[in-house]
């Protein structure tokens, strides 16, 4: 049974931004579920020392003077977001990477879900998605939806991404995870849940032997898994949808054509060369997808961000000549 969202965790990776809309859309989620809403930004940023100037105690009230005005200006976006929820929090920490600093957060304050914003910008290869929006999908233990579209939700379109067969290697209870969780979003926004499993058919080679044989098989049996997985699931459907082909490809498109507002998928840590190539399904539509995306992992998954803040950074600079 899927733990109901009690506390929500938005990532504010600029306070003085004029639009923030992972904190717009926390804020919705905390007054549909009724949840306490915190904003945290990590200061990440270094702090050069002159070696000649440097002095410890002028060094530390340096530093709580910027975590005072960090606090200032969440402060002010809270003070908003309290007209529409009334238990909204700051917190601001001398952390890095910013990435490691957010996970260590959500797993201090007990958060069930974390609400962060993709990061703007041109990347290396279309698409692609920042180094510490990569990592933080890649680590955190906690749910994490990231905010790609600036638009509030408006009885959002939901789509639950399963796989009945396991096809990837997924623990069998995570399927059940997603469709609860997604189930939960949507009765709460009074929005539109789907549920998709794509499947491949068999190969090219075996498909020319005898397609019809070999094909029909695969899609009832794919039917029939994802039936059960509803029924166990016990959530109720607008839609469902068996997608046959490459599951990257099939869900992009799904998203586009209904069109979704968030797509809530499973997705394990990789290591070694896993972690650098993309190879599942999750890390294809952390690339391309258009819409918001949900990301779930295993109940089992074991935590490897060290606890504990790591603190400000310093950077020595030394007298020139």
């Amino acid at each position: 049974m899927l733990q109901p969202i009690r506390r929500i965790l938005a990532a504010v990776k600029d306070p003085g931004a004029p639009v923030l809309p992972a904190v717009v859309k926390a804020t919705q989620l905390a007054h549909a579920l009724g949840a306490e809403l915190e904003l945290f930004h990590a200061i990440d940023a270094a702090t050069y020392v002159d070696m000649l100037g440097a002095n410890v105690s002028r060094l530390k009230q340096l530093e709580s003077e910027e975590r005072s005005a960090y606090l200032q200006r969440l402060e002010r976006i809270a003070a908003r977001a309290r007209l529409h929820t009334p238990v909204v929090t700051v917190a601001a920490e001398w952390d890095f990477p910013a990435y490691e600093a957010i996970v260590r957060r959500a797993l201090e304050s007990h958060t069930d879900l974390v609400v962060v914003e993709c990061h703007p910008g041109r990347h290396h290869a279309q698409g692609l998605l920042r180094p510490a929006d990569w990592e933080l999908l890649r680590l955190c233990p906690v749910p994490v939806l990231l905010v790609k579209r600036v638009r509030p939700y408006h009885r959002p379109t939901i789509v639950a991404a399963v796989d009945p067969g396991q096809a990837c290697g997924k623990p069998a209870a995570l399927d059940e995870q997603i469709l609860l969780l997604a189930a939960q979003l949507s009765n709460a926004l009074h929005g539109k849940l789907h549920a998709a499993h794509a499947y491949q058919p068999a190969g090219v080679a075996a498909c020319l032997m005898n397609r019809s044989a070999i094909v029909k098989p695969n899609a009832a049996s794919a039917q029939l898994g994802l039936e059960s997985l509803v029924a166990r699931a016990g959530v109720a459907l607008t839609g469902c949808h068996l997608l046959g082909g490459v599951a990257h490809d099939a869900l992009e498109q799904l998203a586009q054509r209904l069109p979704a507002d968030i797509l809530v998928a499973g997705s394990m840590s990789r290591s070694g060369l896993q972690k650098a190539l993309v190879g599942d399904t999750a890390e294809w539509l952390l690339r391309h997808l258009p819409c918001d995306l949900l990301i779930v992992k295993p109940a089992q998954f074991a935590n490897r961000v060290p606890l504990g803040p790591v603190g400000p950074r310093h950077v020595t600079v030394e007298p020139l000549g």
